[in-house]
């Protein structure tokens, strides 16, 4: 899974699941712009902060063979969003954290639930990883029944630090 030539992680019934390059960085800005898709952020992204998160997830792949992935539809080959495992230290805990960000044009049509069932089933059967979490905001209304949806259960929740102010997240979890 880390390092490697191939950029496609894994094909779902609608998408291809591929590592992001500098290629999408005008797919990623729409989506990143977007204050209603950045909702939990509270923010739309700058053009330097689309390419500090892309750069970040090329790294996360090199150093640890994760990071958020473009999500393509097959027919049509557009990006559709991103959908990622990320190795998160929440709790002083190291733990597979699941992430998706979908764009707004794309809301509500089941790609995300494809591609996030996708990765989990992969962290279990391909990485060997036990247990997988996701850290939702609780305003996030669409993750949080996004990740029960996936069967995932709320467990705790913690304090993050972004730009300086603190925000609540969820844990949920599920279990292989």
């Amino acid at each position: 899974f880390k390092g490697g030539i191939m950029c496609k992680i894994l094909e779902t019934e609608r998408l291809i699941i591929r590592k992001l390059s500098q290629n999408d960085f005008d797919d990623l800005a729409i989506m990143l712009k977007d204050v209603d898709v950045m909702y939990a952020w509270e923010h739309g992204f700058s053009d330097e902060e689309v390419q500090e998160w892309l750069n970040n997830n090329i790294k996360r792949y090199e150093e640890t063979g994760m990071g958020y992935f473009a999500a393509i539809n097959k027919e049509t080959g557009k990006l559709v969003g991103q959908i990622g495992l990320v190795l998160s230290v929440i709790n002083l805990e190291s733990r597979v954290t699941l992430g998706y960000i979908m764009k707004k044009e794309f809301w509500n049509m089941g790609y995300a639930y494809e591609g996030a069932r996708a990765l989990i089933d992969f962290t279990f059967n391909v990485l060997g990883e036990k247990k997988v979490i996701a850290d939702i905001r609780p305003e996030n209304i669409n993750s949080v029944n996004l990740a029960k949806k996936l069967g995932m259960v709320k467990v705790s929740e913690f304090i993050k630090v972004y730009k300086g102010k603190e925000m609540v997240h969820d844990v949920y979890e599920i279990y292989m």
